[in-house]
């Protein structure tokens, strides 16, 4: 494939009395400093990593902590990692501040009940949390306080979005922001509503390129996920995306943005109309998303979360200018091998011909599309791509379209020293073996696409 795609609850009740019916970072992980310059391949020996820490469909006392490397495949990571000392916890967002621990804040009561507070934790170590305090947000007649999302501006300002109703209409919600005026957090200005957005939107979620602000908030009456921009924090911002814009569908909420290590940006929201948790993503600064795709491991257990992203290490790696053979994991007599131009996975042995060993030998090079992936050459100087979500050779075009084809980004295998190759350009597809032909399919979340995907690098068969 050679271009993108595009785009062509949390409260069930939330309307009851009106009755209306329900269908449904240190710098570089924080939201809000996500840039160009930081969407990269994480360099060998580096892995990226995404934590979410969503409250549980089942149960709202509680969160579980889960970790990706992928943005797609979520793993637990440590269940029932937080229960508050009282109260609930709802809607948690998730950030690492710069004195190395990981903070949330979260709603404090279930959706029936007034909640006038939001509380705080942190870890240093994303399993194990503490309990800060619950911080009475300091606007009268405050009936609810809920969905508080962090944001940390380019000035390095810790900030809190959080929506906000009063007693004379509970379920008119409006996004207000506080701003931390001491590094412990302990201490905030006086709310200030965010200008332009306006009430009856909930779950606001900004993220900053550039010198814009872009906005993402649920409108409570229409059901859809809208969009915004400003030139400042606090607005004016002008919603210029409204309705299914695009194309995610009514009754979603929770909107969370993260910018991808190909410098695309992914959306996450709660589908809580039909139980799923989707992501969808955008190349063309947010004008136009892929799909919505409802994520493997979460959809039907996970609620309202944000992601950091973070470089870490311990990552895969591989070895550039080297030449390789490649084994498959869970079928260890097996090697990608080159038949007519595809990639196959066949049975490859001491006693093979030279030719055979030859057509499963390659050198890895630094990928066309970022350097810190990987592109894999044959011996007559074709690179290995997907086309139509095959595995295959061709000659380099030098066109940008080849390049991100023929890019992929190493992850760590399922086995000691094993590797997995994720598409540049259409992340959460891994090269993986069905029928034992290589091809570049959406993780579905399980331990057995995880092996089909695992491949070992070792020295070459010619």
């Amino acid at each position: 494939m050679t271009t993108h795609p595009p785009a062509p609850s949390r409260r069930t009740l939330l309307r009851a009395l009106a009755a209306l019916p329900v269908t449904a970072l240190a710098l570089g992980e924080l939201p809000g400093l996500l840039g160009a310059a930081e969407a990269a391949a994480p360099a060998g020996g580096y892995a990226t990593r995404y934590t979410i820490v969503p409250f549980l469909n089942s149960d709202d006392g509680t969160v579980n902590v889960y970790q990706s490397d992928d943005a797609t495949d979520f793993r637990l990571l440590q269940s029932s990692a937080y229960t508050p000392p009282a109260n609930r916890i709802r809607d948690a967002s998730v950030f690492k501040h710069t004195d190395g621990y990981y903070y949330i804040t979260y709603t404090t009561h279930t959706w029936q009940d007034p909640s006038t507070t939001i509380g705080f934790a942190r870890s240093a170590d994303r399993v194990n949390w503490t309990f800060l305090y619950d911080y009475p947000v300091p606007i009268a007649n405050l009936s609810r306080a809920w969905a508080p999302e962090w944001f940390v501006d380019s000035d390095a300002g810790v900030n809190v979005i959080v929506s906000c109703s009063t007693t004379d209409d509970e379920w008119i919600f409006t996004p207000y922001v506080l701003t931390a005026t001491d590094s412990a957090l302990t201490a905030w200005t006086a709310p200030t509503a965010l200008s332009g957005i306006g009430s009856n939107h909930i779950d606001t979620y900004i993220v900053k390129a550039g010198s814009t602000y872009h906005a993402f908030t649920k409108n409570e009456t229409a059901k859809y996920i809208e969009y915004a921009t400003a030139t400042s924090l606090k607005g004016p911002y002008t919603i210029s995306r409204t309705g299914d814009w695009a194309g995610w569908g009514s009754y979603r909420e929770g909107p969370c943005v993260i910018q991808l290590d190909n410098g695309g940006w992914r959306i996450f929201f709660d589908g809580y109309g039909d139980g799923n948790y989707y992501y969808s993503d955008s190349y063309d600064t947010f004008a136009t998303w892929t799909a919505p795709t409802a994520l493997p491991t979460l959809s039907g257990t996970a609620r309202h979360f944000t992601v950091i992203k973070e470089t870490v290490t311990g990552g895969a790696s591989l070895t550039k200018n080297a030449t390789r053979s490649f084994r498959s994991v869970n079928y260890p007599t097996r090697y990608w091998q080159e038949v007519s131009s595809l990639l196959d996975l066949p049975v490859v042995t001491g006693s093979s011909a030279t030719a055979d060993k030859q057509a499963a030998t390659f050198t890895v090079v630094a990928g066309l599309a970022d350097a810190g992936g990987c592109s894999f050459r044959d011996a007559a100087g074709n690179y290995l791509r997907h086309y139509d979500f095959r595995g295959r050779f061709d000659a380099n075009d030098g066109t940008t379209a080849f390049a991100e084809d023929a890019t992929f980004i190493a992850r760590t295998g399922t086995a000691t020293g094993s590797v997995r190759f994720e598409s540049y350009n259409y992340p959460g597809r891994y090269l993986r073996h069905y029928n034992y032909q290589l091809r570049v399919d959406i993780s579905d979340g399980t331990d057995l696409f995880r092996q089909d995907s695992s491949f070992l690098p070792v020295t070459s068969w010619a």
